[in-house]
């Protein structure tokens, strides 16, 4: 069935990548865009079978995200980040799962995982949340949303020490402040900030970072796919990754379509110019390498998983490390090729300004953060003592 939604998304490129300039003026996604991505199934993929999901194996989903930001950025971005969330809600309660997807399983979530509001216990069994969260992608067409929080302590306070919650809540329970999304990239993912204002949320509609974090949460589901095994720190940076190394390969394809036919103000055809070819082959191959080495990556977790084994603390610190290196080393091989891609790529009429763009708005994800990922590896590798909070990354 995966292979059903890379089919569906080839068929449906054209027309995404014509709705692409609508999108960034709109600062959101259109709703034949949005439409277009419930056709491909692209969000189901890592939703469980029993709501209408595929349960799909984490490569295909991440090379389904590079192919859709191959033609739209910003919808790449929207199915890498909101794909994923199918995945975390399969291992929480069933009561919400049956909420969100029992009437229509094409129902999307968006989140940001910030703990940027305090969810203090009630009677009932409930939290009651407060807060602001800025960069939740692709809200105008979610109904639910993921909010971080920290656990309050009864009085307002957060405990000491922090404890960190996922908290999901339905769209009557949020606002969301259209003019707060304004930016130089990926402006049509609409990642618009949240405000909530003493929403009273259940339990069940709740987990904390550590169970989602650690397995605790996955084993609770009983749930016996290998995907919903993976861990928190190497999935939830998958679809972002994704989505930059797919608008990278989208920009390398209208780079090369410039170039083909284009001359040159010394009157040299492109084409003839072997040090735009040369760095034309070598952008491609830097590109590919991080197609490769993110998909390979993820793969070698899940078939440890499948095969009854269990990754170790090394080999998911070294996706982690990898997952990020796929990001950096592919927006620098699109950095090479735009400059020499002539005038015409500045232009706001030319797609291949937006591709550049959108591509270092997307390393500027917090995933992207190379510093705590490359030490805590190191750290790993050397056989030293890793920080509590650096394992939370992975």
């Amino acid at each position: 069935m995966a292979h059903e939604v890379i089919k569906r998304i080839e068929e449906l490129g054209p027309e995404l990548a014509a709705l692409a300039e609508e999108n960034e003026k709109l600062g959101k996604l259109s709703d034949k865009t949005a439409d277009l991505l419930r056709q491909t199934g692209v969000i189901r993929m890592l939703q469980p079978t029993d709501f209408g999901g595929y349960a799909a194996h984490p490569r295909d989903f991440a090379a389904a995200v590079m192919a859709i930001a191959a033609n739209d950025p910003a919808a790449g971005w929207v199915a890498g980040v909101v794909g994923v969330h199918p995945w975390e809600l399969a291992q929480m309660d069933r009561r919400l799962q049956q909420e969100i997807w029992g009437d229509d399983p094409d129902t999307w979530v968006a989140s940001p995982y910030m703990p940027n509001g305090i969810a203090d216990p009630v009677e009932n069994d409930s939290f009651v949340l407060s807060g602001r969260w800025p960069f939740s992608s692709g809200s105008d067409h979610c109904q639910w949303d993921f909010l971080g929080a920290m656990k309050g302590d009864g009085s307002g306070r957060p405990l000491m020490p922090p404890e960190v919650m996922h908290v999901v809540l339905p769209r009557s329970d949020y606002q969301l402040i259209d003019d707060s999304w304004d930016v130089v990239g990926l402006c049509g993912t609409g990642s618009k900030d949240v405000v909530v204002d003493q929403a009273v949320v259940p339990s069940y509609r709740t987990v904390t970072q550590n169970d989602i974090s650690d397995g605790t949460a996955s084993a609770r589901s009983g749930r016996e796919e290998a995907v919903y095994k993976l861990s928190f720190g190497v999935m939830f940076p998958l679809g972002i990754t994704a989505a930059v190394i797919g608008i990278c390969e989208g920009a390398l394809a209208t780079h090369l379509a410039i170039q083909k036919d284009r001359v040159a103000v010394t009157g040299v055809q492109v084409r003839d110019d072997p040090y735009v070819l040369h760095a034309a082959g070598e952008a491609a191959a830097e590109i590919e390498a991080s197609r490769v080495q993110l998909i390979e990556g993820i793969g070698r977790l899940h078939d440890i998983i499948e095969n009854g084994g269990t990754p170790t603390t090394e080999e998911r610190s070294n996706q982690r490390r990898n997952q990020v290196r796929c990001a950096w080393r592919a927006v620098s091989a699109l950095d090479e090729i735009f400059a020499r891609s002539g005038g015409v790529a500045i232009r706001k009429s030319s797609p291949m300004q937006r591709y550049w763009r959108d591509a270092h708005v997307g390393l500027q994800h917090m995933i992207h953060v190379d510093g705590v990922a490359y030490h805590s590896n190191s750290l790993h590798k050397m056989g030293l003592e890793t920080p509590p909070g650096m394992l939370v990354t992975i």
